[in-house]
């Protein structure tokens, strides 16, 4: 009989997460720079993001350690994403709303395609208030990143059957030409 024990492993890999590391991260943008801690097998294991980072000579090495800047995720984000890496979880009812769009492109740039999905698929299920709240910025987002197609369709959907979401947003002049096409 063989026993699967997920748990404990997910467990391991969440406590080795606060141990000795080899990879410095600095996310976001003075002067709310955050540094993060990884090991860079894990992070190479669990994206080719990563796996191209660290073995070209993109990513910077000092004293033995991998620097990693990313001014263009914050660090909460990041933060989100490495306990991802490590745990293979992300409790999408406990980031503040605000935050998904920012997540969803760090996914996208990062290569996370489960959490792109995943993510698309809690807000059209759960979030639905949330997307008729800014239909404008998240139409704008949906039509910069291709892998949002369940999202761009939703929304798409909605403001055909609400047209009042869309011409009531503050930004409706705004929207691009071809975005409304």
């Amino acid at each position: 009989m063989m026993e699967i024990y997920k748990e404990n492993i997910t467990n391991d890999f969440q406590q080795f997460f606060e141990e000795d590391y080899n990879v410095i991260i600095y996310a976001g943008e003075e002067p709310n720079v955050k540094e993060l801690h990884a090991h860079s097998i894990i992070l190479r294991c669990r994206s080719q993001y990563f796996r191209t980072a660290f073995s070209s000579n993109w990513a910077e090495k000092k004293d033995g350690m991998y620097i990693l800047k990313k001014p263009n995720i914050t660090g909460n984000i990041f933060q989100i994403i490495l306990s991802y890496i490590y745990s293979g979880t992300i409790n999408f009812s406990q980031i503040e709303q605000t935050k998904y769009l920012e997540l969803l492109k760090a996914a996208d740039e990062l290569g996370f395609d489960k959490i792109i999905e995943n993510l698309q698929l809690y807000l059209i299920n759960h979030q639905q208030d949330y997307l008729k709240s800014d239909p404008i910025g998240i139409l704008q987002i949906v039509f910069l990143f291709e892998q949002l197609i369940l999202l761009k369709e939703f929304c798409l959907k909605l403001i055909c059957q609400e047209t009042k979401i869309l011409f009531e947003g503050e930004n409706f002049l705004t929207v691009p030409a071809h975005t409304l096409e």
